[in-house]
């Protein structure tokens, strides 16, 4: 398999298909929030320093010709960024990103921060810093790998199928 790197959009289902995938493929999975955000409580409040999540995944994946990375690398560094067998990009409309988003933030944490679904739901338009739709894009016609495109509200079970089929 080697290494795969599962992104997109905040609410788009990276988690979910980094995990299903990593468990079908028998492959470590790493969450690029572990190594973006040092540990607190409450969580994602500290950013750990852009050369120190470069040291530690670079690391991580140095021990580990196969894994499953989900999240956002854009900007962690050309070598790392471009590590990959595969990138999968995952792209889901905005209301029903936001929806997931809502659901999820209540489920972990009993509500919902305003401020980050305002972050979430300008990912499209472009309009906040950070991760865009645009910038997504542009990064993804820099990879040296393949990229697949997956696109819509696809199972979880049909995502893993489709890259499971890429890969092969």
């Amino acid at each position: 398999m080697g290494r795969v790197l599962v992104t997109g959009a905040a609410g788009c289902g990276t988690t979910t298909l980094g995990r299903a995938l990593a468990q079908a493929a028998d492959a470590p999975f790493l969450d690029a929030d572990d190594f973006f955000w040092l540990p607190t409580d409450p969580p994602y409040r500290s950013r750990r320093t852009a050369a120190d999540r470069y040291s530690l995944l670079t690391a991580e994946l140095a021990q580990r010709p196969q894994a499953v990375v989900a999240g956002s690398l854009m900007g962690w560094g050309a070598e790392l960024e471009d590590a990959f067998d595969l990138v999968v990009f995952l792209y889901l409309p905005t209301a029903l990103r936001l929806a997931r988003l809502r659901a999820r933030e209540e489920a972990r944490f009993g509500k919902a921060d305003p401020e980050f679904l305002d972050w979430a739901s300008q990912y499209d338009a472009g309009t906040a810093q950070g991760r865009s739709l645009a910038l997504h894009r542009q990064w993804l016609a820099e990879r040296k790998c393949r990229v697949l495109l997956l696109e819509g509200d696809m199972t979880t079970a049909a995502r893993v199928q489709a890259v499971l089929q890429a890969l092969a």
